[in-house]
């Protein structure tokens, strides 16, 4: 059993799986107080270790399980971050994950923040960790999907499906038994090029103290009255499409609208309708009433499964299917086969508006539940060519039936740089989430300036400007972006739940007084400016700039049916300039001199 008492974390876990080696060592104590944890700290070491135009799926790359100073203590739900280099946009990647599996895992390793793994296995392969210390274990799951692994396995289990064997470039890593997803980007890919199946965690979770359980009760109090704890309890992530769709900002049958017909039927309504039970978990949630709503699904066999935003977002109204029952199939096979639900579905609309359009001869068509989830299955398993292509991304799928001759800056991809051939809109070639940013041209900033991609986490400003009463300058929205990313950045260098974050006013420092760690706000605020900067430098060395902060073609024209009209390019670039001035980035995108000497990462400089 795991000694459970609260201390600092220092150390870093290393697993080679080509040598089949576990070691042990000491962060150095200045990463940990430039960067902290979590995102940054993993951040640090990935620049260090990786050497420029790594290809994402080969051995060389490095994918890392992280850890704050805050896991298993803080407010929200129990998280942890995955970071390594993208396999589908080639950039610094970071992706998120909660549960109990991040819980288990900080009581498991209670005196590091870090796993870092590398190498290529020659079998599937298992990493169990326990007791401070952790061993390679033959898996016996390849070829399973996530709930079938999860339930194979004693302990708290993340794991790669189909999908992530298939090296599907957007696989997602699942935990809890596909409840729980680092979804975007691919690092279900990096896992499986490695034949890594999963990660087994076996421990009590980090106990609290008087102070940590003092500062919860204040949170719990003012995240309850307050705007995020109000809309969690009223219907999660859920009521998302709701507000797209009133706003109309939701991306409608491929992007062609911005608001849906049939969005009572897939939405918060239909999911209470649908539900039977609403289940919360009063050790990863600070008593907020908040819970997930939880349905039963048959896909393949018996099972329940957790609805999300994406869900009837992406594979709802995205692709024009208004049967909740059918969306919520759609998604639990994307939930099992360990698939991104964003980027499936978008690339499902793609291959949609491509059969429309002419662009491809195949028998799909909008609304079609049967085709959709039909192709999803095929895409998690390579199964024919369109499939195939699709697995690569919407940009692949361009690039050998479309017409779009750009390509892409990363070494790793074979796929262009540009926007669907017009019919999907992506960034670093990451299909757009959410919300379609011609109705809010900040929201169009925060998907071109992500780090790893068009992300609708990084900063959310479109939640403030749908409702502003007057126009918004390029240095507002500048603004807006830039100081939301760089809180971001602090939190997930916590790890800090995204929704529990939005209520701390001090960027965390009261908790982490509360453990040992001394900061200011204002230093805290440097770590988040330093952090993003630092994933900014990542990207620049990997051959990332100006023109990979782009506005896709698509967003530039008219929503074909809707109110809103297509996005200004020069308005764009004007507040893109006010954004790299705000930040201290040259007028290409490249952190200054000044800026990393002020941060102290001047050697960090590509």
């Amino acid at each position: 059993m795991s000694d459970t008492a609260l201390r600092e974390r220092t150390r870093l876990l290393r697993v080679d799986l080509s040598t089949g080696t576990v070691t042990h060592d000491s962060l150095p104590a200045e990463w940990r107080r430039q960067f902290v944890g979590g995102k940054g700290l993993a951040a640090r070491l990935l620049y260090e270790e990786l050497d420029p135009g790594t290809d994402p799926l080969s051995p060389s790359n490095v994918v890392i399980l992280a850890l704050g100073p805050l896991s298993g203590v803080a407010p929200g739900e129990d998280r942890f971050a995955v970071v390594t280099k993208s396999p589908l946009s080639g950039t610094f990647l970071d992706s998120y994950a909660g549960g109990s599996f991040p819980r288990t895992l900080a009581g498991a390793l209670p005196e590091h923040l870090l796993v870092a793994v590398k190498g290529h296995a020659d079998e599937p392969t298992r990493l169990v960790i326990e007791d401070g210390d952790a061993r390679l274990e033959r898996s016996d799951c390849w070829g399973l999907d996530t709930v079938e692994t999860d339930d194979r396995v004693d302990g708290a289990v993340a794991c790669i499906g189909p999908a992530g064997e298939n090296l599907v470039r957007y696989a997602t890593l699942a935990s809890d038994g596909g409840d729980h997803h680092a979804g975007r980007g691919g690092v279900g890919a990096v896992f499986g090029s490695k034949q890594l199946k999963s990660v087994v965690a076996r421990g009590d979770p980090p106990a609290s103290t008087p102070e940590l359980e003092s500062l919860r009760e204040a949170h719990r109090e003012r995240f309850s009255r307050e705007g995020p704890g109000e809309w969690l309890r009223a219907g999660g992530t859920l009521e998302t499409i709701d507000f797209a769709d009133e706003m109309g900002v939701l991306p409608t049958r491929g992007w062609v609208s911005g608001s849906f017909d049939g969005v009572d039927d897939v939405g918060i309504e239909a999911v209470r309708a649908a539900a039977v039970a609403r289940e919360y978990d009063d050790v990863s949630v600070v008593g907020d009433g908040r819970g997930d709503f939880r349905i039963e699904v048959s896909d393949e066999q018996e099972t329940e499964s957790v609805p999300r935003g994406a869900a009837p977002i992406t594979l709802g109204a995205g692709l024009a299917i208004d049967d909740f029952d059918a969306v919520a199939t759609i998604g639990a096979t994307c939930d099992r086969l360990g698939v991104d639900v964003i980027s499936a579905g978008n690339a499902v609309a793609w291959a949609m508006r491509a059969a429309d359009e002419g662009v491809i001869e195949r028998d799909l068509s909008f609304g079609d539940a049967a085709s959709a989830q039909a192709l999803v299955s095929r895409i998690a398993r390579r199964d024919g060519e369109l499939a195939d292509s699709l697995a690569d991304g919407v940009d692949a799928a361009v690039n050998r039936f479309g017409t779009d001759e750009r390509r892409s800056h990363s070494s790793a991809q074979q796929t262009p740089s540009g926007d669907g051939d017009g019919l999907v809109p992506t960034v670093k070639s990451m299909a757009l989430p959410s919300y379609d940013p011609r109705g809010s041209p900040a929201m169009a900033l925060a998907y071109a300036t992500s780090d790893r991609g068009a992300c609708h986490r990084r900063a959310r400003p479109v939640v403030e400007e749908v409702f502003a009463t007057e126009e918004w300058s390029p240095e507002r929205r500048a603004a807006a972006v830039a100081e939301e990313q760089i809180t971001r950045a602090v939190l997930w260098s916590l790890v800090v739940d995204d929704f529990a974050g939005e209520v701390i006013r001090d960027y965390g420092a009261s908790w982490l007084s509360a453990v040992g760690l001394d900061y200011t706000p204002a230093e805290l605020r440097r770590v988040g400016e330093r952090v993003w900067t630092l994933t900014r430098l990542f990207n620049v060395r990997e051959g990332f700039d100006r023109d990979d902060d782009a506005l896709p073609d698509i967003l530039t024209r008219p929503q074909v049916e809707g109110g809103h009209d297509g996005l200004d390019p020069e308005a764009f670039e004007r507040t893109l300039d006010a954004y790299y001035d705000r930040l201290g980035w040259d007028e290409d995108g490249r952190p200054t001199p000044d800026l990393c000497e002020r941060l102290g990462i001047d050697n960090l400089r590509p």
